[in-house]
């Protein structure tokens, strides 16, 4: 991922490709030179949703529901048949809280039933659903290689059908040795996976149809206050939408166009710790989405535009905009880091009591809580490198210090990692927080806004 830091205009960081130092539990003492500006006026992306109850049933009670069930369970192995038996129990199965009030078990059943794109298996898809509700942290960004049968394809797909032998030993190599840069749509894979499943599952239905696309419902308020500039970012990002009312848009969400080329590729050939098929199309619908639909799965790489002139992950905004668009919540991107002109961090935004007190508070609301944290790195002069994960949790260490409980897409690891808060506080360059907290220590305007118009004012000047 790259992010953009509008009070400066300079890149931030670049995780594309780049090994991430450590992702065990830590314990580093806080920074004692951290320049505290209290004074920083934060561009954020605000976003409005809808925060309504779900009603939790762990029980099949109507006739249709048990037919359901019944078929499901008689058309997996006993492996995913105790799979299917805990997703009911934990009352993943029956949540309906979707965009069009469709149930996890309905989604399961209609991928069951109706016709998949050709080339991938519907008990497998179906599989690896069950696995992703039984435990979530399988959702990885961890790119799979191309089998030596598919090789050839795919080079042509690549270069155009190049014959320059140079080119096509350049592309060969950069695709045995990729490494993603969709961190940020990883962690929004995730979030919306853990909190709201129906949706996550109607979504995957969608793109694992011959169709490959799913139409979702957001509100206006998900992206501005104001339904001018609402339009102005649909248009803007070039996400194909029909407005309902002066409320609410229906937009089309689709993978780019090579990406059912990996699915496929996945569906008979997934080797252990790689993306799965359901991994390769969500994060390549939301790198579509926050990349004005120029995301090229088979390269992990995007064209540059107005906001960056990076060609790989989707900088701050961007990855916003998507959260905002597939979660049709309420989220604001505050920055806390201060980076200077050379890319180096050059102080915090708020104490670290304030953004630890953010956090926590985010959480207690239900939410979990999408950052950026950052590291100098030695190589590139000591320019902060980065990446994206998702805070789950936390619970007290032996010392009294909070440990923060996360998600990491990019660590190889199906579990949660833990990191005390010495350590990751000081290097969290932005979080994604619910506007009402985010608005109390703040004084902002949507992002969007303020680095387009900074943007404009350069370009005049």
């Amino acid at each position: 991922m790259v992010s953009v830091n509008f009070q400066n205009e300079n890149k931030v960081y670049g995780t594309g490709g780049m090994t991430k130092a450590q992702t065990a539990t830590f314990s580093e003492q806080n920074n004692q030179n951290n320049n505290i500006n209290k004074t920083v006026s934060l561009p954020s992306f605000r976003a409005g949703g809808n925060t309504s109850a779900v009603t939790v049933r762990t029980e099949l009670t109507t006739k249709e529901e048990k037919k359901k069930y019944k078929e499901l369970s008689e058309f997996l192995d006993g492996k995913y048949r105790r799979k299917l038996n805990f997703a009911l129990k934990s009352g993943i199965l029956l949540k309906n809280n979707s965009d069009d009030k469709s149930s996890v078990l309905d989604n399961l059943y209609k991928i069951m039933k109706e016709e998949r794109d050709p080339g991938l298996d519907n008990r497998t898809i179906i599989k690896e659903c069950l696995d992703i509700i039984e435990n979530p942290y399988v959702i990885t960004q961890t790119c799979e290689d191309i089998p030596y049968e598919y090789k050839t394809g795919v080079i042509g797909l690549v270069t155009n059908l190049s014959e320059n032998e140079e080119e096509i030993r350049k592309t060969n190599f950069y695709l045995d040795n990729m490494h993603t840069g969709t961190c940020p749509t990883a962690s929004i894979e995730f979030d919306l996976a853990t909190k709201n499943p129906a949706e996550f599952f109607r979504m995957v239905e969608g793109l694992t149809s011959p169709q490959n696309e799913v139409y979702k419902t957001i509100d206006i308020a998900a992206l501005s206050d104001k339904t001018l500039d609402a339009v102005w970012l649909l248009n803007k990002f070039k996400t194909p939408y029909e407005m309902k009312d002066f409320e609410k848009a229906t937009i089309l969400l689709k993978p780019d166009e090579h990406a059912i080329v990996r699915a496929r590729i996945q569906n008979n050939h997934r080797d252990k710790g790689e993306r799965s098929m359901i991994d390769v199309l969500m994060q390549s619908t939301m790198m579509q989405l926050g990349s004005q639909q120029t995301y090229n799965s088979l390269t992990d790489r995007r064209s540059p535009n107005e906001w960056t002139e990076e060609d790989s992950g989707l900088i701050d905004f961007e990855k916003t905009y998507v959260e905002s668009v597939m979660e049709n919540k309420n989220t604001t991107s505050v920055v806390y880091q201060i980076v200077d002109e050379q890319g180096r961090l050059s102080g915090h935004t708020q104490e670290f009591s304030v953004i630890k007190d953010e956090i926590l508070a985010a959480l207690n609301m239900g939410h979990n809580v999408i950052i950026g944290y950052t590291w100098p790195d030695p190589e590139n002069g000591n320019k902060l490198a980065g990446h994206e994960i998702t805070i789950v949790g936390t619970k007290t260490a032996k010392n009294g210090e909070t440990i923060f409980i996360c998600q990491d897409s990019d660590d190889d690891v199906d579990k949660p990692i833990e990191m005390s808060e010495s350590y990751l506080i000081p290097k969290i360059h932005h979080a994604g927080l619910p506007d009402e907290i985010a608005s109390k220590d703040f004084k902002y305007e949507d992002s969007w806004k303020y680095g387009v118009d900074a943007l404009e004012e350069k370009r005049r000047a």
